[in-house]
C-alpha cells in the first residue's frame, strides 16, 4: 500500500467501519506496507484512532449538513476532515485541501462542500458552545455505557471516567486490559511481544502478596505482564490461557524477559487441571467487558454488546469458584478486572462473599478508593481504570 499519510488513514478507516476490522490490527499492517515517514505515520495513527474515538460526535457535527448517509469511503474522508479541523485544531485551508485530496475523486465535491461547513463550526466545537443532544453524543460513546457507568460509580465520576478514556494512550497498545482478554477481541495473537502492563496492572500484580517458596496460578495471565512481575518477587508462578496463540505469546514474554520462574500453559480456568489445594495464592485478572480500558481500543466502544456485563459476570463467578476450590487454607485469592461495572465488581465480590469459604482482605491502600470490600482506580490518563478484590480461603 502507497499513499499519502491520510490516504492511509482512510483506507484504513473504511476497513474498521464497512469490513469489521479491528483497529489495533488492521492499522500495523497498513503503516507496514505504506512506506511513510516516522512523522507520516505517527500522523496515520492519530487520524485513524481519534476519528475512531471520536466517531459519534463527529458524525452528529456532519450529519447537520448532509441530506443523506454518504457510502463508506465519503464518511471516512469527512471523518479524517472534521477530526483534523475539530479536535487538532489545523486551520480549515489545509485540513479542507488535503481531506478533499485524499477522498475518492466522486466524492470530493460532497467532501469538500461539507468539510467548508463544517470549518465554521470549529470554534463553537472548541469553546463547548455547540448544543449537544445529549452527554454520550458529545463524548462519543454508546448510550448503554453512559448510561451503565453513570448508574454504577455516579453521574460525577462516570463523567470523569469517560473524559479520561477519550485521551489516547501513551501508544498504539496490542489489547484492552492485561488479564485473559476483553469483550471485542482480547488479545491478539499479532500483539508484540515485550508487553509492558500500565501502572494499574502493575499494582494488581503487586497486590497479590506472595513471595519466595510460594506458589502462584496466574489463571487467565496473557500476554503475561503480572506473571512476570510476580516471578520477580520470587514464588513460583504457573501462568495459563484459555487460548494457545496468547499461551505462545506468554512463552515468547517470559523467554524475552530472562530467567524467571514461570511455567506456562493453555487451559480453561473454569476447569483447571490441578488438584484442590495446590496454591498459596491465585490471581484471577478476569476476562471483562473493558470499560475502564477504552483509551488502549478505540473501537472497543463501538464493538461490545450491552449483553457482555452480565455474560461475563457469570464467567467471573465461575472462574472464582474454580480460583477457591485450587487454595490451600490460608492462601490468597486476587481478583482484577479492567471494567468498572458494578455487575463486573461489587457483584462478582458478592458472590464470593456468599461462598463462605472465603474472608475478604484488607482493602488497597491509596492510589485505590474504596469499592465495596476492594478498591477501585478510575482511569486517568497515565492509567487504565481497574478494580481489585482480596480473600484468604478459610477451609479446605
Amino acid at each position: 500500500m502507497t499513499g499519502t499519510a491520510r490516504s492511509v488513514a482512510l483506507s484504513v478507516l473504511v476497513r474498521i467501519d464497512a469490513e469489521g476490522a479491528y483497529a489495533h490490527l488492521a492499522l500495523p499492517r497498513a503503516l507496514d506496507r505504506s512506506g511513510l515517514s516516522r512523522r507520516d505515520r505517527a500522523l496515520v495513527t492519530e487520524l485513524v484512532y481519534g476519528a475512531t474515538r471520536r466517531r459519534r460526535a463527529l458524525d452528529w457535527v456532519l450529519d447537520r449538513f448532509l441530506t443523506r448517509d454518504p457510502p463508506p469511503p465519503a464518511r471516512a474522508a469527512l471523518r479524517v476532515g472534521a477530526y483534523q479541523l475539530l479536535e487538532m485544531g489545523m486551520t480549515p485551508y489545509a485540513a479542507v485541501s488535503a481531506s478533499v485530496d485524499a477522498a475518492p475523486d466522486r466524492y470530493r465535491g460532497l467532501v469538500n462542500a461539507v468539510l467548508r461547513r463544517v470549518s465554521e463550526t470549529a470554534p463553537d466545537y472548541r469553546n463547548g458552545s455547540l448544543p449537544w443532544p445529549d452527554a454520550a453524543t458529545r463524548l462519543s460513546y454508546p448510550d448503554w455505557i453512559v448510561e451503565t457507568l453513570t448508574a454504577d460509580l455516579g453521574a460525577e465520576d462516570a463523567l470523569k471516567a469517560l473524559e479520561a478514556m477519550n485521551a489516547p494512550a501513551p501508544a498504539p497498545a496490542p489489547a484492552t486490559g492485561e488479564g485473559g482478554g476483553t469483550e471485542g477481541g482480547g488479545h491478539s495473537e499479532d500483539a508484540p511481544s515485550g508487553y509492558r502492563p500500565d501502572l494499574a496492572s502493575r499494582l494488581v500484580a503487586e497486590a497479590v502478596a506472595a513471595g519466595a517458596g510460594d506458589l502462584v496460578y496466574d489463571m487467565c495471565a496473557a500476554p503475561g505482564g503480572k506473571a512476570l512481575a510476580l516471578a520477580g518477587r520470587g514464588p513460583v508462578v504457573v501462568a495459563g490461557d484459555l487460548h494457545r496463540n496468547r499461551a505462545r505469546l506468554l512463552v515468547r514474554n517470559r523467554d524475552e524477559a530472562g530467567e524467571l520462574p514461570v511455567s506456562v500453559l493453555a487451559a480453561d480456568g473454569r476447569n483447571p487441571p490441578f488438584g484442590p489445594g495446590r496454591f498459596d495464592a491465585v490471581l484471577v485478572d478476569a476476562p471483562c467487558s473493558g470499560l475502564g480500558s477504552l483509551r488502549r481500543r478505540a473501537d472497543a466502544r463501538w464493538r461490545i454488546e450491552p449483553d457482555a456485563v452480565a455474560r461475563l459476570a457469570g464467567l467471573q463467578r465461575d472462574l472464582i469458584d474454580a480460583a477457591a476450590a485450587l487454595l490451600r487454607p490460608g492462601g490468597l485469592l486476587a481478583y482484577s478486572v479492567c471494567t468498572l461495572t458494578a455487575a463486573e465488581t461489587v457483584g462478582v465480590a458478592g458472590h464470593a462473599a456468599g461462598r463462605g469459604d472465603l474472608d475478604p482482605d484488607e482493602a488497597p491502600e491509596a492510589p485505590w478508593r474504596p469499592h465495596g470490600t476492594g478498591g477501585i482506580l478510575l482511569p486517568e490518563p497515565g492509567h487504565d481504570g481497574m478494580a481489585l478484590f482480596r480473600w484468604h480461603k478459610t477451609r479446605g
